[in-house]
């Protein structure tokens, strides 16, 4: 029998800009080689399409070469190591507390035009002036994904081989604010 797949969970505030992106990235949506344009964002699966409140609400975005299934999840001002220990809490409750689980904290990478940008775009509903600005923050951010994904990757290649050590934490909180959109 193979191993139990991992679930990496990318997680952000609304779930609908740096989460998806590190998704599209895991997952080869987005490339890692060089800045996507603006209309390859914009087609990424759910970047800046959140409509209503989604928060908590896991979204299976796909499964990584390696059988590794990959979520993004909104989680509005509740840290991420909460959400971490309520996940393996609730994975417990149903008896399967020897899921693996990475949750993967993009808000690290998250600068103040994407922030400013999703707030216009998604809570106050002027996409035409948020959208633009997102997806500038997003791209001004954006190797600070790729570095944040490429980690996490580092982390799924060691437990693959049996380091189960490996999971000492996956942050952008590293990062310098250069890095950051």
């Amino acid at each position: 029998m193979g191993r139990e797949p991992v679930r990496v969970v990318y997680t952000c505030f609304g779930g609908t800009h740096s989460s998806p992106v590190a998704a599209a990235i895991h997952l080869g949506i987005l490339p890692r080689d060089r800045v996507p344009s603006v209309r390859e964002l914009l087609t990424a699966p759910g970047f800046d399409t959140a409509e209503g409140d989604g928060r908590g609400l896991l979204r299976l975005a796909g499964v990584d070469p390696g059988g590794n299934l990959v979520y993004t999840l909104p989680r509005g001002r509740l840290p991420a190591a909460v959400v971490r220990r309520l996940m393996e809490g609730t994975l417990r409750m149903a008896g399967r507390g020897d899921v693996p689980l990475l949750v993967v904290d993009t808000l690290g990478c998250v600068g103040w035009l994407m922030r400013a940008g999703g707030f216009l775009s998604r809570r106050a509903g002027l996409v035409r002036v948020g959208r633009p600005l997102v997806a500038l923050g997003t791209r001004r951010a954006y190797w600070c994904l790729v570095r944040l994904v490429r980690e996490t990757e580092a982390v799924l290649a060691a437990w693959a081989a049996g380091d189960p050590g490996s999971w000492a934490g996956v942050s952008p909180n590293r990062l310098t604010s250069d890095e950051r959109g």
